[in-house]
């Protein structure tokens, strides 16, 4: 478990399957990807990040504010392996209800992590990426100290999809990436 002043980082629970797929039925959340999850879709998608947290004792973290208790998202990190120049490589990644959009919860989760990284020493660098439309994910990526580093063409994508053109940011973590998820 991760906490910061506001929200709490912790492994997935079962309860959290139904407010899950509530998320990834939300159009305007999935904007930036390129279809809505359905309840079966999603189920497999949380035993994915279950069994990555296994496999690794990190991935994605399922977040509530402090003291409501509420899933409100996911921040975290994700294996990933596709064929890209940077790939195989770890990202950092979140996807949090509009409702909790705008309030710097993202940037606060992802800072934590990071920090919790460093700290546990888990990797010594990590992506982010998101399609070049995504103008909130990259402001994030930009507020934890992630530079860009270019743009490719997402290859789970179709060619001439609107989503397949993306934009590419890495962090190298040393011991001068701010501890706390405050700062």
């Amino acid at each position: 478990m991760i906490e910061t002043e506001r929200l709490i980082l912790r492994t997935w629970r079962e309860d959290d399957i139904l407010p899950f797929a509530e998320l990834n039925s939300d159009s305007e959340v999935m904007e930036y990807l390129p279809k809505c999850l359905s309840l079966d879709e999603t189920r497999q998608f949380y035993n994915r990040i279950v069994a990555e947290h296994d496999a690794y004792g990190y991935g994605l973290y399922a977040v509530e504010i402090r003291n409501s208790c509420n899933f409100i998202g996911f921040v975290g990190f994700h294996h990933f392996d596709f064929d890209a120049e940077f790939s195989p490589g770890i990202e950092i990644g979140w996807r949090l209800a509009k409702e909790h959009w705008n309030k710097g919860y993202a940037t606060e989760a992802a800072k934590a992590c990071l920090a919790d990284a460093l700290k546990n020493k888990l990797f010594s660098e990590i992506y982010s990426f998101t399609s070049t439309s995504n103008h909130r994910s990259e402001r994030v990526m930009q507020k934890i100290g992630m530079k860009q580093m270019g743009f490719f063409s997402h290859p789970a994508l179709p060619d001439g999809h609107i989503l397949k053109p993306h934009v590419l940011y890495k962090l190298e973590l040393c011991h001068t990436y701010p501890l706390k998820a405050g700062n």
